[in-house]
């Protein structure tokens, strides 16, 4: 009756060991589904936001601004030293040259799939990273990464920035050239809260301080007083 008794114990045990593993392995399967889901879900948002109509002005490190303006489609983004902008029929940079501001108009490329990758090339997004600043859509890319490894660690915490309600992300041990831990906050509408990485060897930092559902006529234009160069005669 003992051994027997002892059997059974024994074996009893062992199958609750092997059921606490799997439940622990189900409910790491589980967190990792939801944080796919998750971060999945803010890049969606993010990249949604380029149909809405507001501006968003950041805070770059050393107090210096960022801003970002959406209208439709259109897009302009405006940061120390240079500006970008897209409309259906220009792209135009603009940059310090010398003591005055300098414009290049471009015509867009036919194909809409190349305008983003066309209007934001290596200088461009050089210079943006030099001082603090990167466009949302490359926010977006790297959660869209962060869906795809297995094995990113994610942590969720809620905020509110520019008094606009945002899900946030901390997001590590990815296995990612451009940025392998970052920090991102995406509001309910699907606007940039914050970011903070290193990026490329470049540190980011951009939050967040005002936000409003409207956008100035001249935030694609060029500034007041600058050199403007017209290429548009000819399509790329």
């Amino acid at each position: 009756m003992y051994p027997r008794r002892a059997a059974l114990a024994i074996v009893v045990a062992l199958a609750g060991l092997a059921l606490a593993g799997g439940c622990d392995a189900f409910d790491d399967t589980r967190r990792a589904s939801g944080h796919v889901q998750l971060v999945t879900d803010m890049a969606t948002r993010l990249r949604g936001s380029s149909q809405l109509t507001y501006t968003a002005d950041y805070q770059l490190p050393g107090g210096r601004q960022a801003t970002v303006a959406i209208e439709g489609g259109k897009f302009a983004y405006t940061y120390p030293g240079g500006l970008t902008s897209v409309t259906p029929d220009t792209l135009m940079h603009c940059g310090v040259q010398g003591t005055t501001i300098g414009c290049t108009l471009n015509a867009v490329p036919a194909s809409p799939g190349v305008v983003v990758a066309w209007a934001f090339g290596d200088e461009e997004l050089a210079a943006m990273a030099a001082v603090g600043f990167t466009p949302p859509y490359l926010v977006a890319d790297l959660l869209s990464a962060a869906a795809l490894d297995a094995d990113a660690a994610v942590r969720q915490h809620d905020s509110t920035i520019a008094g606009q309600h945002a899900t946030c992300v901390d997001v590590s041990r990815l296995d990612n050239a451009a940025a392998s831990a970052y920090d991102v906050c995406v509001t309910t509408d699907g606007v940039l809260g914050s970011f903070a990485a290193t990026v490329r060897g470049r540190s980011i930092e951009m939050t967040l301080t005002s936000y409003r559902g409207s956008v100035s006529a001249a935030a694609f234009s060029p500034p007041r007083g600058a050199a403007v160069t017209d290429r548009r005669g000819t399509r790329p």
